[in-house]
C-alpha cells in the first residue's frame, strides 16, 4: 500500500530485469547501479557503447534522409557561389537564437555577407511577418532563412515569393499537411518527413544542414579554390547543445550526442559570448546541462521575453569583447526583470487556480498579463500540478497564450488541429509547448475541445506519481556514486536525472537561502549526514516540513548535484519529495510499474 508524501504524490519504483544487469556486467564491466540504471531506461543492448561514449561520427546520419535538405543545400551554394546576401529570420527564444548563430556564424567565417533578424515578441508576435521580410529585402538580401518558425508563414513567404526572393525554412514545430510555398521547408516534424528525426530541435536541424553545406562546398572543392579554411562543424555542437537542452526536447539519439560532445566544447569556451555569460554568473566547474537549462538558457531567453529581442542572437555572434560585455550585462539585467514579472503573475495564477474546480487542464486568464512570462509562468504551474496549462493574457477581444504540457499529451499537434477548426485564429507549437491567438468568444468552445482531446487519451497518465530509480543509503551520497551515475549524462527529456529514495532521516538544521530555497542538513540511521537542497520550497509543504520539524523520521526523495568549489568537491541531495515515517507499520513501501 501506497503511503502518500506531504505534496500528495504516490511513490512507485521502477521495474528492471535482472537478466539485463548481469549482461551489462559481464560484457561492459559495469558496476551494479549504472547497470540497473541502463535496465530501467531499457537501452538496446546493441547502443549500449554508444549511449555510454556517444560519438558525432557514429551518430551523425544522411543529413539528406531529412525531406528537402537536398534542395536548400543546392540553392545555398549557389548563394554562396554568386555571392547573394543571405538574410537568418530567427525566433526570440533559446533555440532561435542558437539556431540563428550557428548560420551566422558558420557564414562569417566562410567570409559571407549575411543580417539576422529577430522580430519583437510584442509589436511583431511570433514568426515571419510580411513587413520583418520587406526590410531584409529591401536590404538586398536574396535569400531568407527562416529558423525556428517559418512551418506555418503562409503570407508572408507567399510575399517573398513574389519579389522573387528564396525562403528556406529550418524549423522542428508541427505542420498542416499543407505547407507554406518556400524553396524548402527542412522540418522533420513536416507530415511527410521520413527521416525519424523528429525529436530535433530547431539547433540540430540547422546543424544538420550546415553538415549537408558543408560537404556540399568540400566535394566543389570551394574552399580550396576561394583559399577559405573549412570550419570544424564540432566547433559549433556548444550552441547545438544550449538550443538542445533549452528546447525540452528529448535527450536520446543523435541529440544526446550532440549535447555530449556540445559540452565538452563548451569547456574550451571558443564562443566568446558564451564565455562572457559563463563569466559573469561565476561557473567556474565543468559545464552540465544544468547550467546551459537553468542558468545560461534564461539569460539568452530574456531579451526575448522582457528586453530586446535580438539580443540573444547578437550575443551568441559576437565576437567583441567589450560589446559581448555590454549584451551580456543588459541580458543578465533582463533576465532579473523577468524572474520578479515572473512571481507576479505566478502569485496571481495561482489565486485563481485556487477558485478553479478540478479541470484536467488548467486554462488562467489573465487581463493584460505580460506576454514575455506568461510561458514560463505556465511552465512552473505544470510543474507544480504536473498539468497541461495553458495562460491566455487577454487584450479587450483577443488573447494571447503560451502552453506547457505533460508527457504523453501531445500540445503542438492539438493547437494545430485547433487551428484547422478555426477555434484559434494562429498558432503553433510541438510536443511539450505551443503557442496560440484566440478571439475571447471563442474561449469556451475552445476549453470544450481541449478538454475531450485530453480525456479522450487512450494511455493512461498517472498524474500524481513521482518514479524512482532506487533506493540507496545514506552513506551512498559521495563522489565515487556521483561518478557512477554521472556515466549516464547528459541527463534531460527522454533521459531523466535518476530519482533514489533515502529512508529514516532526521533534520539536523535548516534555513531558507536565496529567498525562496531550503538547505539542509540530514541525519540518517547509520550516523551519516547528508547536505540537501529543496529549490522554491519555503513556502511550500516541503520547505515547512523541513524548517519546522526536529523529531520525526521522514524519507525523501531526489535526485545527486555534485557542488565544486575553491577546489573541494561534495555531493548534495536535491529534495523533490517527502514522506513521514511515524512508525515501522506506517513506513512508506514504494510500489511497482513496468
Amino acid at each position: 500500500m501506497n503511503q502518500i508524501s506531504v505534496s500528495g504524490k504516490n511513490w512507485i519504483l521502477k521495474k528492471f530485469n535482472n537478466d539485463d544487469i548481469d549482461f551489462y556486467k559481464n560484457n561492459f564491466f559495469l558496476d551494479e547501479i549504472t547497470s540497473k540504471l541502463l535496465s530501467i531506461r531499457n537501452i538496446e543492448k546493441t547502443t549500449i557503447s554508444n549511449f555510454l561514449n556517444p560519438s558525432i561520427k557514429n551518430s551523425l546520419p544522411d543529413p539528406n534522409l531529412l525531406k528537402d535538405m537536398d534542395k536548400a543545400t543546392e540553392r545555398t551554394v549557389k548563394a554562396i557561389i554568386k555571392n547573394e546576401k543571405i538574410a537568418i529570420f530567427g525566433d526570440y527564444d533559446v533555440d532561435g537564437a542558437t539556431s540563428t548563430a550557428l548560420l551566422g556564424n558558420y557564414l562569417k567565417s566562410i567570409n559571407h555577407i549575411y543580417e539576422i533578424y529577430i522580430p519583437d515578441r510584442k509589436l511583431e508576435g511570433y514568426g515571419p511577418n510580411i513587413s520583418g521580410f520587406q526590410k531584409l529585402i529591401e536590404s538586398n538580401s536574396k535569400l531568407i532563412f527562416t529558423v525556428d518558425c517559418g512551418t506555418l508563414s503562409f503570407k508572408p513567404i507567399e510575399f517573398a515569393q513574389t519579389k522573387n526572393v528564396d525562403v528556406i525554412v529550418l524549423d522542428h514545430h508541427q505542420s498542416e499537411i499543407s505547407l507554406p510555398k518556400a524553396y524548402s521547408v527542412v522540418n522533420p516534424n513536416r507530415y511527410d518527413d521520413k527521416s525519424n528525426l523528429n525529436y530535433l530541435c530547431a539547433a540540430g536541424v540547422s546543424f544538420m544542414f550546415l553538415v549537408s553545406l558543408n560537404k556540399k562546398l568540400r566535394e566543389l572543392n570551394w574552399f580550396k579554390n576561394k583559399k577559405v579554411k573549412e570550419p570544424n562543424l564540432i566547433d559549433f555542437l556548444d550552441l547545438v547543445s544550449l538550443g538542445t537542452v533549452c528546447d525540452v526536447v528529448p535527450l536520446i539519439g543523435l541529440n544526446r550526442t550532440m549535447v555530449k560532445q556540445g559540452l565538452k566544447v563548451l569547456k574550451n569556451k571558443k564562443n566568446l559570448g558564451l564565455k562572457t555569460l559563463f563569466e559573469m554568473c561565476k561557473i567556474n566547474t565543468n559545464p552540465t546541462s544544468y547550467h546551459l537549462g537553468f542558468v545560461i538558457g534564461p539569460r539568452i531567453n530574456a531579451g526575448g521575453r522582457v528586453g530586446k529581442c535580438s539580443h540573444g542572437a547578437n550575443l551568441l555572434l559576437n565576437l567583441n569583447s567589450k560589446e559581448s560585455f555590454k549584451l551580456a550585462t543588459e541580458l543578465n539585467e533582463y533576465n532579473n526583470e523577468r524572474k520578479d514579472l515572473e512571481k507576479k503573475f505566478l502569485n496571481a495564477a495561482l489565486d485563481v487556480i485556487n477558485y478553479q474546480s478540478n479541470d484536467p487542464i488548467i486554462i488562467i486568464l489573465g487581463k493584460n498579463w505580460h506576454e514575455g512570462v506568461i510561458g514560463i509562468v505556465a511552465s512552473r504551474i505544470k510543474d507544480r500540478f504536473n498539468k497541461p496549462t495553458i495562460i491566455i493574457s487577454t487584450n479587450k477581444n483577443i488573447g494571447k497564450a503560451s502552453a506547457r504540457s505533460i508527457t504523453g499529451f501531445d500540445i503542438g499537434s492539438v493547437i494545430i488541429a485547433a487551428l484547422q477548426k478555426k477555434l484559434i485564429t494562429k498558432g503553433g507549437g510541438h510536443k511539450m509547448a505551443a503557442g496560440f491567438s484566440i478571439e475571447m468568444s471563442k474561449i469556451d468552445k475552445f476549453k470544450e475541445f481541449i478538454f475531450k482531446k485530453f480525456l479522450n487519451l487512450n494511455k493512461k497518465m498517472n498524474s500524481t506519481a513521482i518514479y524512482l530509480d532506487s533506493e540507496i543509503s545514506p552513506s551512498a551520497l559521495n563522489i565515487d556514486f556521483f561518478e557512477k551515475i554521472n556515466i549516464l549524462s547528459p541527463f534531460g527529456a527522454g533521459n531523466p536525472e535518476p530519482r533514489f529514495l533515502l529512508r529514516d532521516l532526521k533534520v539536523l538544521n535548516s534555513k531558507i537561502v536565496g529567498e525562496k530555497h531550503v538547505k539542509s542538513v540530514l541525519l540518517g540511521k547509520d550516523g551519516s549526514s547528508i547536505q540537501t537542497i529543496s529549490f522554491n520550497s519555503n513556502s511550500n509543504e516541503i520547505g515547512q516540513f523541513l524548517l519546522n520539524n526536529n523529531k520525526d523520521l521522514f524519507s525523501i526523495v531526489g535526485k545527486l548535484s555534485l557542488n565544486e568549489w575553491n577546489g573541494r568537491r561534495n555531493v548534495e541531495f536535491i529534495i523533490d519529495d517527502i514522506s513521514v515515517t511515524k512508525n515501522q507499520q506506517n513506513k512508506m513501501v514504494p510500489s511497482s510499474i513496468g
